[in-house]
């Protein structure tokens, strides 16, 4: 295999001050209710990130059946995490939005409210028709709620995982060159300057802002692929005020989204592609690295803005812990979906919340 494959995205990191309150808030909001691992240990590959030393933490990683990406829910156990020293607004440089599927806005939105969650606005279309709104989660964090037709299996909620992220970036046609080049976000589905009715809702949402929404031209491949489905980037570069870093002197995994995770094959490959387009890697966790009962190799690049994007080559995860049954990857066809029966094997761990 000469080329690397991008199965789709794995899972959006989130950095929380309680790892069991937040997999309890995304599971009973979001239906994110099956942990593929639990763990806590020593972060020591993480160091150009985390101060130069290592650091104590307790991961939860969880997926929503109903298909998209999970959430690797992240918490510090041997420092104070730290929110950012300023008000976010919509253009500022990193992750600021994650974008949640729906099979019925309408429902989700009711849900939502219903449970006392902070909905921003109402349901309104997006500037390629898709309905969506926007929420502030309980740790401050905002998420998108969009409508999406493409499905894996049946879950508890109206919702599904992650399908993207909103990014803000100071150069937009540098970071569309970097997702598509890279990433294979190369068909770009809307791209215009002006103040969005539909962004109002957020904080500095009002603001006249270049938007591009990318997805990619090309069907995902690769174990799961069917699993995390199609995904969108949106890019945002703020026009009348100078933007911040949201992790602007603070450590990953520091409250908020900490990194956008792709699952990938190929991990020789992909290097020299970062490495050719200019954005080598950061951070190689090395091929035999493991958590909790999941194991594979992981990697990190930055944006143009420094954003943090992992990639990871999964080696081994636990289907049924009880019966002693791991799936390994490495025997298997890198570029054949895996069968949806295998995965859906994966509900017999489901949460109640």
């Amino acid at each position: 295999m000469n080329n690397y494959i991008i199965s789709g995205i794995q899972q959006i990191g989130i950095g929380v001050k309680d790892v069991r309150e937040g997999f309890k808030w995304y599971n009973k909001n979001f239906g994110m209710d099956i942990p593929i691992f639990e763990e806590a240990a020593e972060a020591n590959l993480m160091l150009p990130y985390t101060g130069g030393k290592p650091h104590k933490r307790h991961a939860i990683l969880a997926i929503n059946m109903k298909g998209g990406g999970g959430f690797e829910i992240w918490q510090y156990t041997s420092r104070s995490p730290q929110p950012p020293a300023f008000k976010l607004q919509l253009g500022d440089l990193g992750l600021f939005c994650a974008k949640i599927k729906t099979d019925n806005v309408g429902a989700s939105f009711k849900y939502l409210k219903s449970q006392g969650v902070k909905t921003l606005g109402e349901i309104c279309d997006n500037p390629v028709g898709k309905k969506h709104f926007f929420i502030e989660d309980a740790f401050g964090n905002f998420f998108e709620i969009i409508e999406d037709d493409t499905w894996f299996g049946k879950g508890m909620q109206s919702t599904g995982g992650p399908i993207g992220m909103i990014i803000g970036v100071s150069n937009i046609e540098n970071s569309i060159r970097f997702y598509s080049s890279i990433l294979g976000y190369d068909n770009v589905i809307y791209q215009g300057e002006k103040s969005f009715s539909d962004l109002s809702a957020l904080p500095g949402g009002s603001a006249n802002v270049i938007r591009a929404l990318l997805t990619h031209s090309k069907e995902r491949r690769g174990p799961f692929s069917k699993l995390f489905g199609n995904s969108f980037i949106e890019l945002i570069e703020i026009k009348n005020h100078n933007p911040r870093k949201i992790f602007e002197n603070r450590f990953w995994g520091d409250l908020g989204f900490i990194h956008l995770c792709f699952d990938i094959k190929n991990m020789e490959a992909l290097k020299l592609k970062c490495e050719g387009e200019g954005h080598p890697f950061t951070v190689d966790g090395g091929a035999g690295f493991e958590m909790g009962e999941a194991a594979g190799h992981f990697t990190y690049v930055e944006d143009p803005d420094g954003t943090l994007i992992e990639f990871v080559e999964t080696k081994k995860i636990p289907i049924l812990k009880k019966f002693g049954w791991y799936l390994d990857l490495k025997k298997r066809d890198s570029e054949k979906p895996l069968p949806k029966w295998m995965l859906k094997a994966l509900s017999i761990n489901r949460k109640k919340p």
